[in-house]
């Protein structure tokens, strides 16, 4: 049987669910990540790499002898990380640079949305700050700003006033709160969000779990967007016909269109989705597993997932197979987050069991500390959401830490019980 050596490129709580997953394979022989000074570096390789380094990076594929590299964040497919092994031996479970632009450039995904029928929002893309204000204007509220580039998931407002979206326009278009973009003003959407995210690998695609998580930073869905605060799965209110739509409606004529226009996708392929009262449609694309949906989703997987992604890439297609339970997760974050915080808080406690993954966190002399704006993904998992939301909680009460916040309603609005 042959066994693979694999690299996963990241640090966080999406590469530590990955890490855990991708360890329970038969097939895998050694397991790196580029992550030191952590728990992550304890369960897995530890390697002192930026993926950015392209010419590093090749010179440590080639040294490990690696069969197979999984990026995390889209910043290692924005940078071609894909690109760089194409055509090699090499496998990479992620789209190259090119196609990677569906969640690189919102744009370019809108472009691909209107030319293939896909459910999305209306909307206009603007290069002009004065352009753009007059169409809010025109429009009314609510609204939705956003940033055309990558904003490590915060370049979104949803505006319920003109004012509240002209700011959002400033901050994008003039103070540049994210770099040299346009920026996509989009109709607003009434109904309830999900994520489905699938392994793709060209025209084929192979459904994960669908889950729920939530961008706001407080209760209620109040205060700015974050990466996201906490995630849900299954989601009682997306039904199997809700499924089927997305996968005959959205997915696949997405898939279709790209091989269309000359563009070969593989990895993961993440769908924002809203479920209107006319079905669901898209928000956004995302090229890789969303952060924290991973973290429930792939809890869930009995599978094994290595072996699932390699068939796949040599174009077999075997449907995952899901355990009975609910999973859900609570994210403790730095005081601050996301704008400003600080870093270096100790933690307390005892979080080395499964329930914590460590989104950011540095090991210091048998110490960890707080060192990121999210810190601690905190897991329940039991036969009903009820059960699996009081061990979450539970699990959330134990962490002793003076700078952590989280909310308290994940879960809200998902489940019929």
């Amino acid at each position: 049987m042959k066994t693979y050596n694999v690299l996963i490129l990241g640090g966080g709580g999406r590469e530590h669910a990955m890490l855990k997953a991708i360890k329970k394979s038969p097939i895998l022989n050694k397991l790196y990540i580029t992550s030191t000074n952590s728990r992550l570096a304890d369960e897995a390789i530890g390697v002192d790499l930026n993926p950015l380094n392209h010419e590093d990076l090749k010179k440590f594929v080639e040294d490990k002898k690696i069969d197979l590299i999984i990026p995390g964040s889209e910043i290692y497919l924005e940078s071609g990380v894909a690109n760089l092994f194409h055509g090699t031996n090499v496998l990479v479970f992620g789209p190259l640079k090119e196609a990677a632009k569906l969640e690189t450039s919102k744009a370019f995904a809108k472009e691909l949305m209107y030319k293939y029928n896909v459910a999305t929002a209306a909307s206009k893309t603007f290069s002009n700050f004065e352009n753009a204000k007059n169409y809010v204007l025109d429009k009314g509220a609510p609204i939705v700003i956003k940033y055309d580039g990558l904003a490590a998931g915060k370049g979104v407002v949803v505006a319920f006033s003109e004012s509240e979206a002209i700011d959002a326009l400033k901050d994008m278009m003039l103070d540049h709160k994210y770099g040299e973009a346009r920026v996509v003003v989009e109709d607003f959407l009434e109904g309830e969000e999900f994520s489905f995210i699938s392994l793709v690998n060209g025209k084929n695609l192979i459904p994960l779990p669908v889950s729920k998580d939530y961008k706001r930073l407080l209760d209620n869905d109040l205060g700015p967007n974050t990466g996201g605060m906490g995630s849900v799965t299954p989601v009682d209110f997306v039904t199997d016909d809700v499924k089927q739509q997305v996968i005959d409606k959205i997915l696949n004529p997405m898939l279709s269109g790209l091989v269309n226009d000359g563009i070969h996708y593989q990895g993961f392929l993440y769908a924002g989705l809203i479920l209107t009262k006319e079905g669901p449609k898209v928000i956004e694309f995302n090229a890789r597993l969303g952060d924290p949906e991973t973290e429930v989703i792939l809890a869930k997987v009995k599978s094994d997932l290595l072996t699932t992604i390699i068939n796949l890439l040599n174009n077999e297609v075997e449907p995952l197979i899901f355990d009975d339970l609910y999973h859900m997760g609570v994210v403790m974050a730095s005081n601050g987050y996301p704008s400003s915080y600080d870093k270096g808080y100790v933690i307390e406690s005892n979080i080395e069991d499964d329930s914590y993954l460590h989104m950011g966190i540095k090991k210091i002399n048998n110490e960890y500390l707080t060192n990121g704006g999210r810190v601690l993904f905190v897991k329940g998992e039991a036969k009903t959401f009820e059960e699996a939301k009081k061990i979450a909680y539970d699990k959330v009460s134990n962490v002793k830490c003076e700078n952590l916040v989280y909310r308290k309603d994940i879960g809200k609005g998902v489940t019929n019980g």
